[in-house]
Formats: C-alpha cells, sequence, structure tokens
C-alpha cells in the first residue's frame, strides 16, 4: 500500500515529467537511442528508385517482377534505470534534496522509454542493490518505476556503485541504455564502470547540490557524513580548512570526470539549485548534432 502523501507526490512528478517528455524532450529520445539495427518487414515490387542490393532474387524469379525487401528499425530497447538513493542523497541546501532530484529525472527519463515503446528497468541502490524492478513495458509498469523511487525506504547507509553496475550486467544481456543516477561520492567501482560501459550504452547523470563544493564560514560547526553517521566539528573559519576542502573536493571530481572521459561516456549534470531539463535538453542535442555529422 502506497502512501498517501507519496501518491500525491508520484501524481505531481506524473503531470510535471510527463509533460516535460511530451514536449522538451519530444523526437530527441528517439533519434538519439536507435535500436537494435534493421528487421525484415515485407517484399514489394521494385521501384526507381530502389536500391539493387535489396532485390529480392528468390520473388523475382517465381514472379517474374522484380521485387525488392522492406526493412524497418527494430526500435524496441531496454532501458536501465540504475538510481542511487544512499543517505548522501538526502542533502540539499535550496529547496530540493538530491533524493528528490534523481526521483525526478528517474521519471522523465522512464516516461520517455515508455512513449518510445521501450521496455524500462530499475535497479534501487546503496551500500547494496536493496530492488530490483525487472524491464517491461507500458504505463501502468512505468508508473510502478517511479512509485517504487519515490516511497523507497533504504536499509543501507553508503553506495556501491561497483554492486550497482555488476546487477545491471546480471539483468541486462543484450545490448542496453544504462542511465546511472547518483552524486558518485563513492569510490572502487572504475572497473565495473569500464566493463559496464563497454557492454552497453552507459550514460552517467552526477546529482550535485552548490554547498558540496564550496564551504562557507559559519564558525565551529557540527557536519556530519550521512553514509557513515560520524560527526566531527569542524572550523569553518578558518580559511585553510574551507581551502583545503575546496581543493578535495575539485581532485575527485576532476578524477571522476577524468575517467568518464577516458571510457568516453556521454555525461550529464544535474543541480538542486537549476532545472534540470536544462541539462538533459542539452545531452540529446549534443548526441544528435555528433550522430548527424558521422
Amino acid at each position: 500500500m502506497i502512501p498517501r502523501e507519496v501518491l500525491k507526490k508520484l501524481r505531481k512528478i506524473e503531470i510535471h515529467t510527463a509533460r516535460l517528455a511530451n514536449t522538451q524532450l519530444a523526437g530527441s529520445y528517439h533519434s538519439v537511442f536507435k535500436g537494435r539495427g534493421l528487421a525484415f518487414d515485407e517484399v514489394r515490387m521494385y521501384q526507381p528508385g530502389d536500391d539493387v542490393r535489396f532485390i529480392d532474387w528468390n520473388v523475382t524469379a517465381r514472379t517474374g517482377e522484380a521485387y525488392v525487401k522492406v526493412f524497418r528499425e527494430e526500435r524496441e530497447m531496454t532501458v536501465m534505470l540504475a538510481v542511487d538513493l544512499s543517505r548522501s542523497q538526502r542533502f540539499g541546501s535550496r529547496g530540493m534534496n538530491k533524493s528528490d532530484l534523481v526521483a525526478e529525472v528517474s521519471a522523465l527519463l522512464a516516461f520517455s522509454a515508455i512513449k518510445n515503446n521501450d521496455r524500462v528497468g530499475l535497479i534501487l541502490f546503496t551500500s547494496d542493490v536493496e530492488k530490483i524492478v525487472p524491464p517491461k513495458k507500458g504505463a501502468k509498469h512505468v508508473m510502478r518505476v517511479v512509485a517504487e523511487t519515490l516511497s523507497f525506504q533504504p536499509k543501507g547507509r553508503g553506495t556501491n556503485l561497483a554492486r550497482a553496475l555488476e546487477t545491471v550486467g546480471h539483468l541486462s544481456r543484450r545490448r542496453a541504455v544504462v542511465f546511472v543516477i547518483s552524486d558518485f561520492i563513492a569510490s572502487g567501482y572504475e572497473h565495473a564502470l569500464r566493463v559496464a560501459a563497454a557492454r552497453h550504452d552507459l550514460v552517467p547523470i552526477v546529482a550535485s547540490d552548490p554547498r558540496e563544493a564550496e564551504m562557507i564560514d559559519a564558525g565551529i560547526v557540527l557536519f556530519e557524513d550521512l553514509e557513515t553517521g560520524d560527526v566531527i566539528p569542524v572550523d569553518t573559519s578558518s580559511a585553510h580548512v574551507r581551502d583545503t576542502f575546496r581543493r578535495e573536493i575539485a581532485r575527485q571530481r576532476a578524477g571522476r570526470d577524468s575517467l568518464f572521459k577516458r571510457l568516453g561516456l556521454d555525461t550529464i549534470t544535474i543541480n538542486t539549485d537549476r532545472p534540470y531539463i536544462v541539462p538533459l535538453a542539452d545531452f540529446f542535442r549534443r548526441r544528435a548534432r555528433r550522430m548527424h555529422v558521422a
């Protein structure tokens, strides 16, 4: 039984993200994410301009008229959403925390996939994989995917990206589109990411909050690590402390971005203080432009 407050939130997100899928991303999703190739559809009589390589010689010989094979794009794909709902996702300084942000982006991607008749699956993870919704089609199924994300009550505190990526490999033997939605505040996932990227069309979506990169001067402050529960006092009035913090965060992000670049991954960064549709639409435009050039 889904709690009433979750149902209200589900309805609000459904209306908002379904509208975005139909307007802001209309056509972009279909043109960027291709199906598995071409499948034979039928034969028809040859018409001037048809490619002679597609002449069906058996039918042509049998009928005495030239016939060609007609192919259609095999559109159906599997889209996997690997969503990080660890404790660090509860952080937010601008009215929306990261867990709300990733829930809405997950919903938008799920609605876009269903609109194009693709199958959608869901993996919710923390320090372990806690929930798996196998890929299926249909509006009812996508509502389940969104509801599971909104009502999820995590048991683990940390983030095990490697386990989530390995689970994607077990669930999707064939090539799939995999959106990994996380703040990527984790370690030890490099090998699993490399393996998943070689097998699937992998798109990391990095959830971020502006306060994660900058420490403000607020005197002595108690900081809690949301994933470990550790609480430590920090003298934020120290310029050295603030600068050390800023440089360490920059170092971690540079390492992450360098890994993504080495693997040739298109990445999307979403922020709690900005509309997420902008970086998503930019991602689709970049991909479409690159595919057009290619």
